[in-house]
């Protein structure tokens, strides 16, 4: 008792991914129960989805508690999976493989400057810098033919995937202080864990209520009463989690607000990017839940906005560190 007492004493991070692991518990034994109980019906696709849920429950928190290192370069992977899967997609120009090859190359460089904590480069490396580099290294193929739209794609593809997605890991970089003692990592599990819930609440509450739509032609299952249900539900759980964020409660419904909407932005301009190249799901690496881009879909939206907002207000300019 005194070790499950010092270990959920310890730290919020630590005391949260308790609670997880604790919820994943309780839906695989409803699951196991279900499937006894009602052994006609098929339980597969539920079944697929909470066992993902596990593996990457693991992977994010072990990666987070053991050292920011490793979560940073777990990001990394989750940009290299979801710029590989878009590319994937998107129709490409045997011109434009030359170029596939840099964009892959700028992750690493991408999350090398948060691992050595220069922001200022973090924030501008792939709007600027690759957004130049990439269309003078198409010049050479000699093809002129499909450029514009070889570049939108590709670059369109950086931004979301490795870009926008990065922010996630730039939250290590912001130190504890006064007001938010817990630091970036706690930060970057508070993010994470409320943008899955608002997906999974908009979900629900659009599925029990759902009957007018918000967007009938990119997602008609998307209602206004899944988005408000899930939108409160969001704002709600972001002052339960305070133990977790260390905002100040006017601080926290904000982050909560901001999480609901755009996580909810995210998710329909991601469907509309597949309803475009004709798929319903990205992949289908993630059993019961499709491909990368499907998981992580919201997050390209709420990962930047929410860096923002707690760098701006918490954060003034110079506050920031290094890992190392």
């Amino acid at each position: 008792m005194q070790i499950l007492t010092d270990w959920l004493n310890l730290n919020p991070i630590r005391f949260m991914a308790s609670i997880v692991f604790a919820l994943l518990v309780v839906s695989s034994s409803i699951v196991f129960i279900l499937a006894k109980l009602k052994p006609s019906q098929n339980f597969k696709e539920l079944s697929d989805r909470i066992n993902s849920w596990w593996i990457m429950a693991f992977l994010f928190f072990s990666s987070v508690l053991i050292d920011s290192r490793a979560a940073i370069v777990l990001f990394a992977f989750i940009s290299f999976l979801g710029i590989k899967e878009y590319f994937t997609l998107i129709h490409t120009r045997l011109e434009d493989h030359r170029i596939l090859f840099w964009s892959y190359l700028a992750i690493p460089v991408q999350y090398w400057w948060i691992y050595s904590g220069w922001k200022a480069m973090f924030l501008i490396f792939i709007p600027v810098y690759v957004f130049l580099f990439n269309p003078i290294r198409r010049l050479f193929t000699g093809q002129t033919q499909g450029m514009v739209e070889s570049m939108s794609k590709i670059h369109w593809g950086l931004m979301a995937f490795v870009f926008c997605i990065s922010h996630v890991a730039g939250l290590l970089t912001l130190k504890p202080n006064a007001v938010l003692p817990s630091g970036g990592a706690a930060l970057l599990i508070y993010l994470v864990f409320m943008t899955q819930i608002n997906d999974v609440s908009q979900y629900i509450w659009g599925k029990l209520f759902g009957k007018h739509p918000i967007a009938p032609k990119v997602s008609p299952k998307k209602t206004w009463e899944g988005f408000l249900g899930g939108l409160c539900t969001t704002i709600l759980l972001s002052l339960a989690l305070r133990f977790l964020s260390g905002f100040p409660v006017v601080y926290a419904l904000a982050s909560g607000l901001l999480i609901g909407v755009f996580g909810f932005f995210g998710d329909l301009v991601m469907s509309a990017v597949k309803r475009d190249v004709g798929v319903k799901d990205a992949s289908s690496l993630i059993p019961g839940h499709g491909g990368i881009i499907d998981r992580m879909d919201s997050l390209v939206y709420t990962a930047p906005i929410f860096f923002h907002f707690v760098s701006y207000f918490f954060y003034p300019a110079g506050a920031e560190c290094a890992l190392r």
